[in-house]
This record gives C-alpha cells, structure tokens and sequence, in this order.
C-alpha cells in the first residue's frame, strides 16, 4: 500500500469535485481519500480541482468550468445554496458522455438534472423548492416535520440489491451490498418508472422499502450516483468499487 501511494504512477486525471464549501479540505476529506486509494490501484495519480457550484449559473457556465476535468463527482450536503450549480453540472455530464460520481445529494441532483433534460423544466427537489410541480426528489414519509433536526435522519447500514444486468453489480461483483447512509430526502417512487425515458436506469433498491439506493446511465462513460455513501467504506488497500469503476473510466478517454 506504501509503495502504491508513494510511486511516480504512470497515469494522471484531473477530478473536478462539484462543491460549495470550499475553504476547508476536511468536509470531503473521506470523498478525496477515497479517490486517491482508487488511483493507487490503478497506478494514476488523481488530481482534485475545486468547482464551485455557485459559479454555474447555466450550461455556458457548466462547459467553461468542466471543459479541463476528466470527470466529476458530486458529494453530499445540504441546503439550496450552489444546488442549481450541481443540477447544471450533472446535466452537462449527461450530454456530454463526462464521467460522473454522485453522493447521496449528487444522486438526488442527477435525477434532477435527467427530468430537467427530457422536458420535466421545473423538476425539483422539495428541499430547495417546496411547491415544485414535479417533486422528483422528496422528504422521507418517516422524516416528516423533521428537517430542521440533526439525528433523526435515515442513518447507518442498508442493503440493496443491484439489478443483474448493471454496471453496479459487475463493479461489486455481487447482487446485493450493504451500504452506510445519512439523509432525510429520497426519489419519490411516483417518477421512478419514467427514469429510463430519461435516460437514467434505478440499478439498486433496497428491498424492504423499495426506495433508489442507485442509479445509472446505460450507455454512458460512467454515470452512477448512490443514495449510500461509499466513501465511508473505502479504504487505502481496498478502493471502493464505485470509486476504482469511476477512476478507471477516466482513463478510457476515447471512450472504450
């Protein structure tokens, strides 16, 4: 593991990680460390570049900040602020064939962004707008009245089971994961039958509550987003699947 991490690797990606706080390196220290460990088993070093989701007001805006990354990732938060930014980020991913990782909120974003490019305009999440006509993205029942609470959230291990024919389950070479969760807001299953219209495909599903734990896009680069946080289960010999499936799309630039 010391030799991987502190070799001259024959490879080098640039990441751009699509945030808002960005004064501090500690808030996504698991996010990096967990790209990191990915590059180390593929022999490439993985380059973090800070985007501010606040500066990408539109898709001009999506292709001049993204137009020097080899892929982008997503992670999770909260609140409205720099939300449109990673919309606009994740649509942009879309239609651009640009690999992309999203984290609890960067799965939420995705589905969004996906709604918004086949027509749904004002397709929301509940969280930044409460009377949006297209709730693609809402309060758990049981989390209700609880938003402006901290320990109440949909916390810790839950499994999900990865469809047969998914990306997903060839990266975890198994069909079903348990996974570490924190969040309060889900896909609302009133949509989820329109997501491959969409282009998007719900790969992962906890079984108990039929609630989307993964999404991807077939046909795409890379284009997966979880609902869990794989990053709290990466560690620097044993790269989480999602992140080592990522960083190796990033070296198939033409695409194979």
């Amino acid at each position: 593991m010391v030799q991987r991490a502190t070799a001259a690797h024959t490879n080098s990606v640039t990441v751009g990680v699509v945030a808002k706080y960005l004064d501090n390196q500690d808030t996504y220290m698991s996010v990096f460390e967990a790209l990191r460990s990915a590059g180390w088993s593929l022999d490439t070093d993985v380059v973090i570049k800070w985007i501010d989701a606040e500066a990408i007001a539109d898709g001009e805006a999506a292709a001049r900040e993204l137009a020097d990354v080899d892929g982008i990732v997503v992670p999770g938060g909260f609140g409205i602020r720099g939300g449109e930014g990673k919309i606009k980020a994740a649509q942009y991913a879309l239609t651009h064939d640009l690999p992309y990782l999203g984290l609890c909120l960067g799965l939420q974003m995705a589905v969004i962004a996906a709604a918004r490019n086949a027509g749904l305009t004002k397709a929301n999440t509940t969280e930044f707008d409460a009377d949006t006509p297209d709730p693609v993205i809402l309060t758990m029942e049981d989390q209700k009245g609880k938003e402006n609470t901290g320990g109440t959230m949909r916390l810790g291990d839950y499994e999900c089971a990865l469809a047969k024919d998914s990306l997903a389950r060839e990266l975890y070479g198994s069909d079903t994961i348990v996974e570490r969760h924190r969040h309060r807001y889900e896909c609302n299953g009133d949509y989820t039958d329109r997501y491959e219209s969409w282009g998007i495909r719900a790969v992962g599903i906890n079984p108990k509550r039929k609630l989307v734990e993964v999404i991807e896009v077939p046909g795409h680069r890379f284009f997966m987003a979880s609902q869990f946080h794989p990053e709290f289960l990466s560690r620097p010999n044993r790269p989480h699947p999602m992140f080592r499936g990522f960083v190796a799309s990033l070296l198939r630039k033409d695409g194979k």
